[in-house]
């Protein structure tokens, strides 16, 4: 076709193009209400050589890609936090690492079944083993849900993974290396550049970045060029002594994870992040001919299902052995639903070194793009599909299960006022309380930091999630006098008023809200009062000190 030569000897047509399909393509998503993350991996589909076929410049889409994956790296660098595994303690690592050991495990058994090669078998098992962390961070992030328990057990063994893939790509790139040299000497050459570039690592996190990063500081636009062109640095730097470029660039992150400037310069990279992740699935789906892998698409079919339900159901039996209850350990076991970007570059890796072939690389393509869309709405629909599917999760909790932080045993007597959400609001709720009136109050919050903080102090506040159906068992509501709900969200404030109707609740039911549409809906469920946090500050201020003010100034 004349059109598809015309592309082909025109690059800058050919990303218009794509842009513009890209565009399209998330609009029509918006419209439906679709994940943009599957609506780019249908982009990706639809212009490989499946479909459209218009993707000819591939070096260049490949490096762009790179670069992504080298920002995208770089940003989960920057965010890593080793304290997250410590405060969710033997459960992060526990499931982490289990998770890995019985995923590979079943994987590898899987692939043997289908007839590969023990060494096929153990590249695809161990591809199946390693989650998405940005993909979970950010759809966690956009559900509000990233400081829940769930959230935060899942990113302590989302980190324990990250850990292990980037040993195990360390070790995969050492026996890849060509060299006249023997395997053993080849993995003390990589022991001994491991050693010098976390020692330069260290040395620069401490000495090096904190002087660079507070003298670009006073230009955000050049402390983040600065960051660029520090996570692409070190990603050449990585893939020149023989690492992969990833892991240079996950390092380069993590040197500035105790920078005060990380947060401005993730906030600034995540929209170059998001672009640049167009061209990572352009060129999945570039490299995705489902006509040479007709053969594999039945065990592609059978190993996105055991990611898709296997997964999740490792995590289940794991955290239910360890006493968690069935709620958390669901929502938790929800966001290994799919495989990770690693699996793609370790898979990548295995083809570069020859031990697996571009059928198995499309196999695992395949399975990443089909598990990525898929468990996105799982992840995004994760408390209906608990409520769907709670009655049948009981095998998997312990009879007595310990009840996730909810330590509400410990704190015997009447209250007279409970108080949900311990933010700003809250906080200066209980504070006000405390100063002004001898009502016991019991508070709760589904920020662990938070509750811990209150509880040093011996204050009555326990861990909670709004949408725990078991939360308001909990509860002394017996001769509380107010319910005060102060997280201004309105599907939370409705299920809290069904469930103290369900409860027989005598007291007043004060809920918070942010738009008038909310306050008229909740004072139509039965609310007692509406509160307004923005227009009792301003009603505040109007009343304490502007209206004394301008009396004054006119009596003057």
């Amino acid at each position: 076709m004349n059109w598809l030569v015309e592309i082909s000897q025109n690059p800058f047509l050919e990303y218009a193009i794509i842009l513009f399909l890209a565009a399209l393509l998330g609009a029509i998503g918006q419209f439906f209400k679709q994940p943009l993350i599957v609506m780019f991996i249908f982009l990706g589909v639809v212009v490989g050589p499946s479909f459209l076929n218009i993707v000819h410049s591939k070096e260049n889409i490949k490096l762009l890609a790179e670069i992504g994956i080298s920002i995208l790296l770089f940003i989960v660098g920057l965010k890593l936090d080793l304290r997250l595994i410590k405060s969710t303690g033997k459960i992060a690592l526990m499931t982490g690492l289990g998770q890995v050991l019985f995923t590979s495990l079943f994987g590898y058994f899987i692939g043997l079944g289908f007839g590969f090669s023990s060494l096929q078998s153990f590249y695809i098992a161990v591809a199946l083993t390693f989650s998405s962390t940005i993909i979970i961070v950010k759809l966690l992030s956009d559900k509000k849900e990233i400081d829940s328990r769930h959230g935060q057990i899942a990113l302590g063994f989302l980190i324990v993974q990250d850990i292990v893939v980037i040993l195990v790509m360390i070790v995969l790139a050492t026996i890849g290396r060509q060299s006249e040299a023997s395997v053993p000497v080849e993995i003390l050459k990589t022991l001994l550049y491991s050693l010098i570039f976390v020692v330069f690592t260290f040395l620069a996190m401490k000495y090096l970045i904190p002087r660079i990063s507070h003298f670009l500081a006073k230009s955000t636009e050049l402390l983040t060029l600065f960051s660029i062109a520090w996570a692409v640095s070190l990603a050449g730097i990585s893939d020149a002594i023989g690492f992969s470029g990833e892991v240079g660039a996950f390092l380069a992150g993590v040197t500035l994870t105790s920078s005060p400037f990380k947060d401005v310069i993730s906030g600034r990279l995540v929209s170059l992040r998001d672009f640049l992740l167009l061209f990572f699935f352009v060129h999945l789906g570039s490299n995705l001919d489902l006509s040479a892998i007709g053969s594999q698409i039945l065990p592609s079919f059978i190993f996105s299902v055991f990611v898709l339900i296997g997964n999740p159901i490792i995590v289940l039996i794991i955290m239910g052995l360890m006493g968690y209850r069935k709620r958390t350990s669901f929502l938790a076991g929800l966001t290994v639903a799919q495989i990770s970007e690693f699996s793609l570059i370790f898979a990548g890796l295995g083809l570069a070194v020859g031990h697996i072939n571009e059928e198995i690389l499309g196999l695992i393509t395949l399975v990443g793009m089909i598990t990525i869309a898929l468990s996105t709405y799982k992840i995004l629909y994760s408390h209906q599909l608990y409520e769907l599917l709670s009655p049948f999760l009981s095998v998997f909790e312990k009879k007595k299960p310990m009840v996730d932080q909810l330590y509400n045993d410990k704190f015997d007597g009447d209250y007279a006022i409970i108080i949900i959400g311990l933010g700003r609001f809250g906080s200066e709720l209980v504070r006000r309380i405390e100063a002004n009136s001898k009502d016991k109050y019991f508070g709760v919050d589904f920020d662990p930091s938070v509750v811990k903080k209150f509880r040093e102090k011996d204050k009555p506040v326990i861990y909670g999630d709004l949408e725990d159906p078991d939360l308001f068992s909990h509860l002394p509501l017996q001769k509380a006098k107010c319910f005060i709900n102060t997280v201004p969200n309105s599907e939370f404030a409705a299920h809290s008023i069904q469930r103290l109707k369900r409860l027989n609740f005598k007291g007043k039911i004060f809920l918070t809200a942010l738009q008038p549409t909310d306050q008229f809906q909740l004072e139509g469920l039965g609310a007692d009062s509406i509160l307004m946090p923005y227009q009792l500050a301003a009603s505040n201020f109007y009343n304490e000190y502007l209206r004394p003010n301008l009396k004054k100034s006119i009596y003057e």
